[in-house]
C-alpha cells in the first residue's frame, strides 16, 4: 500500500502551534499506545525544545501491556514524564496532575527562587487525529473548570481553562498531522484508524494486518475466528468470511466485508490487546 500526505494541513497547523507554544510552560503530547512512534509528529520535538514535555500513552486498554511498559521505559529514558492512560474510562487520569508537577519541577523551583508563588502552569495538548485528544481534554476539564478568558497575546478564539489553582490548559491547540517518508508509519496509522478508511483499500489493509498478526500474534486469529491460520493472507480473509458468514448472493465469500470486520475487531480490542510497534 502507498500512503500520501497533504503538507498544506501540516503547514497551517505548524504555524498555529508556533504561535501558541510561546504562551505555555508545558507541552503534553498524546500518543496511541498501540503505535507510539507512528502516532508522534517529529516537529513537536523541534517546536517544544525549550518547554517542559510530557507524554500520555493513551488507549492502553487496547495495547499489549508488556509492550506498553517497554514504551514507557523508552520515553522516560528520553527524559519525558510519562503517564499511561485510558481517557475513555478515565483510568490513569489521577496521575496526570502528578506528571505535570514532575515535568515542570524545574520551572516551579525557578519560580520559588524568584519569589513567584502560586503562578499556575500553562499547558497545551497536542496529538494527531484519533489519538483521543478531545476525549482526554473533556474528561480532564470536566464541568467544574472555569474558562479564565482571553489573555494578552492570545489569538482571538483561544481560551484558557483553569483545571485547578495550579494548572491552566489552552483549549484550542492546533492538531499537528504526522508526516512520514517511511510507508510503514502510514500502515500503522491506517491500522489504528488515524487515516480515514474512505481513502484506503480495505482488503489491502486487512491483508497487511493479517500478515502482521501471523508474525507477532500467531494465536490471535484462531482464538477469535476458530480456525488454523493459512499460509496465504488472502486465504485467511476468506476463512474469516466463512467463519462469520460474510456472503454475497450465490454464496460467494464476501472478503470485503470480512476485511472490514477484521479491522473493526482489531481497533475495538475484540482481537485482544495488540501493539503494532516494538521498542
Amino acid at each position: 500500500m502507498h500512503f500520501q500526505w497533504y503538507p498544506g494541513h501540516m503547514t497551517k497547523a505548524r504555524r498555529a502551534m508556533e504561535t501558541d507554544i510561546k504562551l505555555v510552560d508545558l507541552v503534553i503530547e498524546l500518543l496511541d499506545a498501540r503505535a507510539p512512534l507512528s502516532s508522534r509528529n517529529p516537529d513537536i520535538d523541534t517546536l517544544g525544545k525549550n518547554k517542559a514535555r510530557m507524554i500520555l500513552l493513551n488507549k492502553v486498554d487496547l495495547a499489549d501491556a508488556k509492550k506498553t511498559q517497554e514504551w514507557e521505559a523508552y520515553f522516560r529514558e528520553k527524559g519525558f514524564s510519562v503517564v499511561l492512560l485510558d481517557s475513555r474510562s478515565g483510568a490513569g487520569l489521577k496521575f496526570v496532575y502528578e506528571g505535570i508537577q514532575e515535568a515542570c519541577r524545574e520551572k516551579i523551583e525557578r519560580d520559588k527562587k524568584r519569589g513567584i508563588k502560586n503562578r499556575p502552569i500553562r499547558a497545551m495538548v497536542v496529538g494527531i487525529p484519533n489519538v483521543g485528544k478531545s476525549t482526554f481534554i473533556n474528561t480532564l476539564a470536566g464541568r467544574v473548570c472555569a474558562k479564565t478568558g482571553n489573555k494578552p497575546g492570545v489569538t482571538k478564539g483561544n481560551q484558557w481553562i483553569r483545571l485547578n489553582k495550579n494548572v491552566e490548559l489552552l483549549d484550542t491547540p492546533g492538531i499537528l498531522w504526522p508526516k512520514f517518508e517511511d510507508q510503514i508509519v502510514g500502515l500503522h496509522l491506517a491500522f489504528i484508524g488515524s487515516i480515514k478508511d474512505d481513502i484506503i483499500h480495505t482488503e489491502e489493509l486487512a491483508y497487511e494486518l493479517v500478515g502482521f498478526l501471523k508474525t507477532d500474534y500467531p494465536l490471535i486469529l484462531k482464538q477469535r475466528y476458530g480456525f488454523e491460520t493459512e499460509e496465504d493472507n488472502y486465504e485467511v480473509l476468506k476463512q474469516i468470511a466463512q467463519a462469520r458468514h460474510c456472503l454475497l448472493k450465490g454464496g460467494e465469500l464476501n472478503t470485503e466485508k470480512a476485511s472490514a470486520m477484521l479491522l473493526d475487531d482489531f481497533r475495538s480490542g475484540k482481537l485482544g490487546r495488540i501493539t503494532v510497534e516494538t521498542v
